[in-house]
Formats: structure tokens, sequence, C-alpha cells
């Protein structure tokens, strides 16, 4: 549990002093809710908001009751839909970032199309 402990002290001081460290704290959060690993996102989320505006702020930004919202994102929470993109919306906005959310299939398939544009060179071109 001291392990525990004191990793999570860690990260929460690298949060308080490093913007990007921070940022991609809050990108994996939303990542791991998008990929399914809904309890890990919860925590990360958990942790991101006690460094950063803290539950009792959140609560008069999105007029989400701070004992709700630390329901919403303990263990064994459950949010709405509509509460954790209100909260996301509001934790993007404090944090001056945006995420946005892409297919890996269009990306793949873009990513694919710009590999093969770069390998095919005109014939002609002096050989």
């Amino acid at each position: 549990m001291a392990l525990r402990r004191d990793f999570r002290e860690k990260v929460q001081a690298d949060m308080k002093r490093d913007p990007a460290f921070r940022r991609g704290l809050l990108s994996d959060a939303l990542e791991s809710l998008l990929s399914g690993e809904v309890t890990l996102g919860k925590e990360l989320l958990r942790d991101y908001i006690n460094v950063t505006v803290g539950f009792p702020k959140l609560a008069v930004h999105t007029k989400i009751h701070v004992k709700t919202l630390h329901q919403m994102f303990g263990p064994n929470g459950n949010p709405t839909a509509r509460n954790l993109f209100e909260t996301v919306a509001y934790l993007q906005h404090a944090e001056g970032v945006w995420f946005e959310v892409r297919s890996t299939r269009a990306a793949l398939r873009t990513k694919k199309r710009l590999s093969l544009r770069e390998t095919k060179r005109p014939a002609a071109m002096g050989h």
C-alpha cells in the first residue's frame, strides 16, 4: 500500500509541475474510458480532478452536486453519460485543451494512402 501511495504522490507532484504531463493524464483517462477500461478511466479522472480543479469547483461549474461527483468517480460509481460528458467538457475547458475522437480504422486507411502516395514515384523522372 505504501508503494501505491508514494506513486500517487509522485504523479500528483508531476501533474502540478508539468502541464504536458497533466494533459497527458487527462488524455489517458479519456482513452481508457473510450476503450472500455472504465474503472481505470474513472480513477485517472478522479486523480486529475483532485490535483487540478478539485471537486467543489467542478461541482459549481457543472452544477452536479459534489457528493454525486465523488460517487461518479468512485470505485462503484456509474456516471450517466450526461454527467460524464459535462465533466469532461469542463475539464477540457479548464485545461485549455480540446480532445477529439477519431476512428482508428479511418486513421489507418489515411496513413496507408499517404504511405502509398509517398512510395509511388513517376517513372519518367530522370530514369
